[in-house]
């Protein structure tokens, strides 16, 4: 059967294959070539040898070779790479002398100086009230000559009420009354340095005993606090009273101190005694005058959330024995405690200096 091409051609669409049944018009295959193995081979593979030995133990590798290398060797550059020469000192010199350079390298220096106060002040102010500090030291020169003054000579002052900004109380620098902690510090340091000078006119003056006067009266003053906040927390005793302001109040005692230690140097040891007697009853007077307002006026108020029966039915006659006012303990404490920082203070004050005032000029004589 013979195959037309053409006859097909107008037919629209896919061809249909046509079925050959004679086999022998398709023609026969080409015949397969034979296999024959590569020259590469060399024939074929050899025959496997013998296993190696047996080694015992686990085959290590070889050790690298860690020592000094070659200078000369190539470290993987190019040909026609040739290193550029190291810029010389004096070139380096005038390019740090550049303007920009000094702005680039100042800025640098305000940042990293800038991270590290603000590290220090996160870490510092997480065990000392820095923020606090600051208003207890906001004073000048006025103000410590004024507060001195008030300390010794208080009986002629009048006014005793501390200044308040709405809530919050002003800086001493504006208010005389208010408590600071630079007078205090000052006269901790002037006694110590006052107690070696007097020491030393005795001939008893040693390395060891400005420690001694120095620690001793460190020791004291954390111990006022102690007993001052365990008298208040042991009595229940609600005041106005910060920690910082105990510490302050506490340590104007140095100017007590100082001044009594100064007639006692200079006029003997029966000034001395006069001075301390004066100078005791004047801070006694200060202290009352001071913190009467403070403690008697008692702490914040919190909000009252106990059922109080008076405000429910207040035309019932029996709400009084109901809602009786309880204050009257509280400022019985308030004074006794009042009263008990204004004794403390002259005694420690004479605890601290009677040993360091020479003899009288009359017991030397006899």
């Amino acid at each position: 059967m013979n195959f037309n091409a053409s006859r097909n051609v107008g037919h629209s669409g896919p061809r249909k294959a046509k079925r050959v049944s004679d086999v022998s018009a398709m023609g026969s295959p080409s015949p397969a070539p034979a296999f024959s193995p590569s020259p590469g081979f060399g024939g074929g593979f050899p025959p496997a040898g013998p296993p190696p030995p047996y080694q015992q133990g686990i085959p290590m590798d070889a050790i690298p070779n860690f020592g000094p290398q070659d200078p000369s060797n190539n470290f993987g550059y190019p040909a026609n790479f040739t290193q550029s020469p190291m810029a010389p000192p004096s070139q380096i010199g005038s390019m740090l002398q550049q303007p920009v350079v000094q702005d680039m390298a100042l800025q640098y220096g305000n940042q990293l100086a800038a991270q590290g106060r603000e590290v220090v002040q996160r870490e510092l102010g997480k065990y000392v009230p820095v923020s606090r500090l600051r208003y207890y030291f906001a004073v000048d020169t006025r103000y410590v000559l004024k507060k001195l003054l008030l300390i010794v000579f208080p009986f002629t002052h009048k006014e005793w009420m501390m200044k308040y900004d709405q809530e919050t109380p002003v800086q001493p620098r504006y208010d005389i009354n208010a408590p600071d902690l630079y007078i205090p510090s000052m006269g901790y340091v002037t006694y110590v340095l006052l107690a070696g000078f007097m020491l030393g006119l005795q001939h008893r003056f040693s390395p060891e005993q400005i420690s001694i006067q120095a620690s001793s009266a460190l020791a004291y003053i954390i111990f006022e606090m102690v007993l001052y906040i365990a008298t208040l927390y042991i009595t229940n005793t609600n005041t106005a009273l910060k920690t910082l302001d105990l510490l302050a109040y506490s340590g104007y005692k140095y100017t007590t101190m100082i001044c009594s230690l100064l007639a006692g140097l200079t006029l003997g040891g029966t000034v001395y005694y006069c001075a301390l007697l004066y100078c005791s009853a004047a801070l006694s007077y200060f202290l009352v005058k001071t913190l009467r307002l403070q403690i008697l006026s008692g702490g914040p108020t919190a909000p009252d959330t106990s059922y109080n029966y008076s405000t429910y039915n207040p035309s019932n006659p029996y709400t009084d024995t109901w809602a009786k006012p309880s204050s009257g303990g509280g400022t019985k404490r308030r004074v006794y405690f009042l009263l008990f920082v204004a004794i403390t203070q002259p005694l420690l004050s004479w605890w601290l200096t009677y040993h360091l005032i020479p003899p009288s000029v009359v017991l030397q004589a006899r």
